[in-house]
């Protein structure tokens, strides 16, 4: 499985502190067995996460996109928004599970909007933004995503 990963932060992207979330993602990607292709940063731009989540998708070269941060309450936080702009198919229990996931380490576990769903053939999901929320919240994806995937790649279904 190849993955692709996108962290949204305005803050980040114009060099101030530390983006700890790309490499959070980044272990997240490993912890599948994944192979990690790109990694990128964005700023909280829906039209921005919406291209970059577009040409990624399109692009032939990943199956996955996880992407960190702006799925908050904030009126900055925009990814849900972008993913859903971009996406086919909506996957609404994958980002039932992480928020449930979530309950356990934070009080503020339903206040996530990260949505997930298929852009074609690639799946796309929104992770917190939080480094340490994206392995709670990814934890019961893990077992998972791989049999997912090969229900999206199977051959001689219909792609697009």
């Amino acid at each position: 499985m190849r993955v692709a990963t996108i962290t949204v932060s305005t803050s980040r992207t114009a060099g101030r502190g530390d983006d700890r979330s790309t490499p959070a993602l980044a272990e997240y990607a490993h912890a599948l067995g994944a192979r990690l292709v790109s990694s990128e940063l964005v700023s909280d731009d829906r039209a921005a996460i919406a291209a970059r989540l577009v040409a990624l998708a399109d692009g032939g070269t990943c199956d996955l996109i996880l992407t960190s941060g702006g799925t908050g309450m904030a009126p900055s936080d925009v990814t849900p928004e972008a993913t859903r702009d971009v996406i086919h198919r909506e996957a609404p229990g994958i980002a039932e599970a992480m928020r449930l996931a979530s309950k356990p380490h934070t009080k503020y576990w339903m206040m996530s909007r990260g949505v997930a769903g298929l852009r074609g053939d690639v799946l796309i999901i929104n992770f917190p933004g939080n480094p340490k929320a994206i392995a709670e919240a990814g934890a019961p994806l893990v077992d998972v995503l791989e049999h997912a995937m090969a229900l999206v790649l199977e051959p001689g279904l219909s792609h697009g």
